[in-house]
């Protein structure tokens, strides 16, 4: 589905998310989308924690 994009895509894709969301507004997107990441594999490591040390029945 993605495989045709190109630099040029890109850039449009980035032009629209600029006029949609504005300049002053990307750096705090983005940090909230980190922070939501990081919470993400946060959450998927201690599961994987917590299925290794109890015995399944």
């Amino acid at each position: 589905m993605l495989h045709n994009l190109t630099g040029w895509h890109a850039l449009v894709i980035l032009a629209i998310i600029i006029l949609v969301f504005g300049a002053a507004k990307l750096p705090a997107l983005a940090k909230s989308l980190g922070q939501s990441v990081r919470i993400l594999k946060d959450e998927s490591s201690d599961l994987r924690a917590g299925d290794e040390t109890e015995p399944h029945s």
